[in-house]
């Protein structure tokens, strides 16, 4: 069967909150009267913004996999979803106890993938509360199965040499996680994708990080004084290493002149409280391969599908709000 290129995304679209105020989260800054004043004419603004950017990554085509970071709840991906109806997105979805009220998710092309197995994994930060690392075990275009991570490790807001020890715990539970899958399938395929909060490095076994050569060369997709880092990343196991690729999103029209530092700049939505009418202050990163005949095949049918229990008790939701939890489509 001839090869075909496969795209994956990940991006981290900083705070995408609805205007409405949601009982389980920590979402006070962003209503109507709070610090942000966040109305629905922004929040319509700011789904349209993500919308035109996941759009223009896929060069107007669907992309079976997209990872988000900092989405506040289901509604929100309901919202974007519907924004995009004609690419056909659904969504996974799992609420975690998340500080500020911000989640990782995955949405999916439902024509191209199906889900077999999705849930949380559990991040220990000894009492402290934070993202957990979302897993999904997807079958992709009716025959390869594909291992994929979305993740939002923990921030380095109060200095990085002190909460270094907190990235490394989630890393560890995504190490777990690995090495889980590989027990079962030494040749699985996996990709692991998301803000890492850190700069690129090969810091998990069995996978290799396709950002460092980015890093090396200067490039970045998120600014902090001046200086470009790859926060984004994309680690992919030894089956899709030698034939895929990672790059930076970054147009004109997703940037504004850094006038302090010189240069250009992600344009945020925000600068402290001031509405900035951007997209995000971080750049999208897209994964591409033209080994879908590398992926391995037949590793999840009968092994993860459960019907009933499908979605590992997570919510999975199509873009017109039906729920579609113990039914496959």
């Amino acid at each position: 069967m001839p090869a075909q290129n496969v795209r994956l995304i990940s991006y981290n679209v900083e705070n995408l909150f609805d205007y409405q105020h949601d009982s389980l989260k920590n979402d006070s800054s962003f209503l109507p009267d709070g610090l942000h004043h966040w109305t629905y004419f922004r929040y319509q603004t700011k789904l349209d913004r993500i919308a035109q950017v996941i759009v223009n990554i896929a060069g107007w085509e669907s992309v079976p996999l997209v990872g988000l970071c900092e989405v506040e709840n289901a509604r929100c991906l309901r919202d974007l979803c519907y924004r995009m109806k004609r690419f056909n997105y659904r969504f996974i979805h799992h609420e975690s106890p998340d500080e500020r009220g911000v989640d990782v998710a995955l949405l999916y092309d439902s024509t191209k993938v199906k889900v077999l197995k999705s849930k949380p994994l559990k991040v220990d930060l000894n009492g402290d509360k934070t993202r957990d690392v979302l897993y999904a075990c997807c079958l992709l275009n009716k025959r390869d199965t594909i291992h994929t991570m979305v993740c939002h490790l923990p921030s380095q807001l109060g200095g990085g040499a002190t909460t270094h020890w907190k990235r490394q715990a989630a890393k560890q539970v995504i190490q777990q996680q690995i090495d889980s899958i590989y027990s079962v399938h030494p040749e699985a395929t996996i990709v692991v994708m998301g803000d890492m909060n850190s700069e690129a490095k090969d810091d998990l076994q069995g996978v290799n990080n396709l950002m460092i050569g980015l890093a090396k060369e200067g490039k970045g997709t998120h600014k902090y004084h001046g200086i470009w880092s790859c926060l984004d990343q994309f680690y992919v196991s030894s089956r899709l290493l030698e034939k895929a690729g990672a790059r930076i999103f970054s147009p004109a029209w997703l940037q504004e002149e850094d006038t302090k530092y010189l240069d250009l700049q992600p344009k945020r939505t925000y600068v402290g409280f001031r509405y900035h009418d951007g997209h995000s202050d971080l750049s999208g990163g897209r994964l591409d391969s033209d080994a879908a005949d590398l992926l391995c095949r037949d590793l999840c049918h009968d092994r993860y599908f459960r019907p009933g229990g499908w979605c590992g008790g997570g919510r999975l939701l199509r873009a017109d709000d039906r729920f579609c939890g113990d039914e496959l489509p």
